[in-house]
């Protein structure tokens, strides 16, 4: 890791949102492809996972999602589910933005897109009785688009849509089938 990285990571515990929310922002950019690094910081973002603020929660699941990448090992197969438990977090702000950041993991290969897709599926019906569940599942459903925007698997679609078809109320039926037209 590079003395600007090691800055930046440094950032992240920042009290200073401002500088917090620059570090992550440039991390998320130089983990868009795979760095050498991912292992230096995997377990401290993993038992960030669990931090008592919730802007560290946050980070670790957007920085572990792209650093699955970046994981020969294949760690993430067997942390997925702490990323994922993130997505229902007491603050809902959090739960939202790492719900918007695991679809991600989808992307480090097979396995991972059917865990992650598993896992979105379930989110799907068992937040039917959550506060906020119509955003919750407006959100699986734009994970999914994105990840099938990226690879392209119609069983993913197929599977996305038939989802869709369980919401019973018309509108949200409609609401969330509209994230899968055209835009490809």
């Amino acid at each position: 890791m590079d003395s600007t990285t090691q800055t930046h990571w440094s950032n992240l515990r920042s009290d200073d949102g401002d500088a917090r929310y620059a570090a992550l922002t440039a991390l998320l950019a130089l983990t868009e492809q795979p760095v050498g690094w991912a292992y230096k910081v995997w377990d401290e973002l993993l038992a960030n996972l669990r931090h008592t603020d919730n802007h560290q929660r946050a980070i670790a699941v957007q920085v572990l999602a792209n650093l699955a990448k970046s994981d020969p090992e294949q760690r993430m197969l067997r942390d997925v589910d702490a990323l994922f438990a993130v997505t229902r977090d007491e603050r809902f702000v959090t739960a939202r933005h790492s719900l918007q950041a695991v679809w991600k993991v989808a992307l480090a290969g097979e396995q991972h897109r059917e865990l992650v897709i598993e896992r979105l599926a379930e989110r799907f019906h068992k937040c039917v009785a959550e506060k906020n569940r119509t955003l919750i599942r407006f959100d699986i459903m734009g994970a999914m688009r994105k990840i099938y925007d990226a690879v392209g698997d119609e069983q993913m679609r197929e599977r996305a849509l038939a989802l869709v078809e369980t919401e019973e109320d018309a509108k949200y039926r409609k609401k969330y089938a509209a994230v899968w037209r055209s835009r490809r």
